[in-house]
């Protein structure tokens, strides 16, 4: 099995539990309230090694995954619909898939609201002129509301990597260096 049919597994695992979740929200009204949690439970995951070690471990039962999931959905007030679907992907041993799960339901919910959301990975962490820049030229490009999501890759150099929808747009330093190196590959 190699890894593109990995992710592609993944991808629709994690599809399946965020259109189930995000419908009963929709259906419950408490799509503000699941965006929140969204961001929230987004944050806790880059943050603690021991939340990324408890969704991936074969080691850790079915239980104990249930147990620890919904502890810390009650201590972080997560909605009801999302509590639940967590608690029924630790029973399925399908909580590896937490990570593409939040990003389907952001997908979701900015669709939603008629918004898109942008992916924009930076050398160097973007000042909020360059965010605010950066999503009104997006939104000309679009034509919606657009979400940007930061992060920082040192390994860039400089420049940007922007992900809107299944478009890509990669500005960075380290793409042009791996070009001009292939380029000179060919000539020799």
């Amino acid at each position: 099995m190699d890894v593109s049919e990995t992710a592609s597994i993944s991808s629709g695992i994690a599809e399946r539990y965020a259109t189930a979740i995000f419908e009963l929200a929709k259906e419950q009204k408490v799509l503000e309230q699941l965006e929140s949690n969204v961001t929230d439970l987004a944050a806790a995951l880059d943050q603690s090694a021991d939340l990324r070690d408890l969704i991936t471990s074969p080691v850790i039962s079915r239980e104990d995954q249930g147990k620890a999931i919904a502890a810390i959905g009650k201590k972080m007030e997560l909605a009801p619909v999302l509590l639940n679907g967590l608690g029924l992907m630790a029973q399925k041993r399908r909580l590896f898939v937490l990570p593409q799960l939040l990003g389907q339901l952001r997908a979701m919910i900015a669709e939603d609201k008629g918004e898109v959301a942008a992916e924009v990975t930076s050398a160097k962490a973007l000042t909020k002129a360059q965010s605010e820049k950066l999503s009104k030229a997006l939104k000309a490009r679009v034509g919606k509301e657009v979400n940007v999501n930061a992060t920082v890759d040192e390994g860039l150099i400089g420049g940007l990597v922007v992900k809107v929808g299944s478009k890509m747009i990669d500005t960075s330093i380290r793409s042009k260096l791996n070009s001009l190196q292939n380029a000179m590959k060919e000539v020799g």
